[in-house]
């Protein structure tokens, strides 16, 4: 098969590789769209330590079954389907309490670490286990449903928030986490919702796509801005987006007293935490990994057209011109926010 992989660090090359086996509970996806997401980007230049060479990248895909394994029972060849981006034991410690996002040894499509290499969408084909697909809806597109992994990120950490009707939220960093997140709050009956980053562009997708207002930090101190919104109080919920420590201090700094802080950004492995800040105001801080069962829910909400990829999705092209489109992505290309690759 053709797939395009990471030989080296800053090194994407299209070329052959073996076909990949399926063991007896997977199936085989010939994969028909294959979206960049952030962490594949970032992880190119080895920043991360979780695309280590060689490695095929790419987790945010969908696809048709070509064949199945003999202890596959509920999927067939010619399904469309998708998938999470994380392996996982349906038989662990956390996976039987509801939280296979947290299982213990499990593993990420597309990430090569020094404990496993798992590789991923960027390919022809991909090896998937049964129990992390998910049959399309006759409305929901290959190219849509390559965004469902994100779109179910963001649907995980509003969940875990647990929004009350017409709380006043903030959204930290408008990428696609952030864009996603707007779309699932607004749909969840949230009030006013306020998106920040320092991309006009991006700014100018979140109102399109729900945000009540945009704030850009250079302009003015955000916390300022929310507060005086939100009856001098602050933002009920913020979701911190980005995962630095200039914007967690910005997300504490616009929550009211007593609010939740939502961790999803991880840019950086550490941050500085204003820790008396958080003691005196009472404030929580909730950490988001993954996505945890979302992915039914943010498909139906697709198919009924709640969620809208199309303002996401900044080009499609061919597998073979990937290497290409995440140069200009890694570069920060000015109005460039997802790309979705054709094998």
């Amino acid at each position: 098969m053709k797939a395009l992989v990471l030989e080296e660090y800053n090194r994407l090359v299209y070329r052959d590789w073996p076909d990949p086996e399926i063991a007896d509970n997977e199936v085989l996806v010939r994969i028909r769209a294959a979206a960049i997401c952030g962490s594949d980007v970032h992880g190119m230049d080895g920043s991360t330590g979780r695309r280590i060479p060689p490695v095929i990248m790419g987790h945010e895909a969908s696809g048709i079954i070509e064949e199945t394994g003999s202890e596959v029972r509920n999927m067939k060849k010619g399904d469309r389907v998708t998938f999470d981006s994380t392996i996982y034991s349906p038989a662990d410690w956390y996976s039987l309490k509801g939280l296979y996002n947290l299982s213990d040894n499990r593993m990420v499509l597309g990430v090569s670490t020094e404990e496993y290499r798992r590789h991923g969408a960027f390919a022809e084909y991909l090896n998937v286990p049964e129990h992390i697909l998910y049959r399309l809806p006759d409305d929901v597109s290959y190219t849509q449903a390559a965004m469902v992994e994100p779109l179910a990120v963001a649907a995980h950490a509003a969940g875990l928030a647990s929004p009350s009707w017409n709380d006043s939220v903030a959204v930290i960093g408008s990428g696609m986490i952030g864009l996603s997140l707007i779309q699932v709050l607004r749909s969840m009956g949230c009030g006013k919702i306020f998106a920040v980053d320092t991309d006009p562009f991006k700014l100018g997708l979140a109102l399109r796509l729900g945000a009540d207002q945009a704030f850009d930090p250079r302009e003015a101190p955000v916390s300022d801005s929310i507060t005086e919104l939100t009856a001098g109080r602050g933002a009920d919920l913020v979701f911190e987006a980005v995962g630095t420590g200039e914007t967690l201090s910005t997300a504490v700094a616009s929550v009211r007293k007593g609010g939740t802080v939502v961790l999803v950004g991880n840019l950086s492995p550490e941050a500085i935490i204003p820790l008396q800040n958080v003691v005196t105001r009472q404030i929580r801080l909730q950490g988001s990994c993954a996505i945890c069962g979302e992915f039914p829910a943010v498909l139906d909400m697709m198919a009924r057209g709640e969620i809208n990829t199309d303002p996401l999705i900044s080009a499609e092209a061919p597998l073979s011109e990937g290497a290409e489109w995440f140069r200009r992505l890694y570069a920060r290309e000015p109005g460039l926010l997802k790309v979705v690759l054709h094998p």
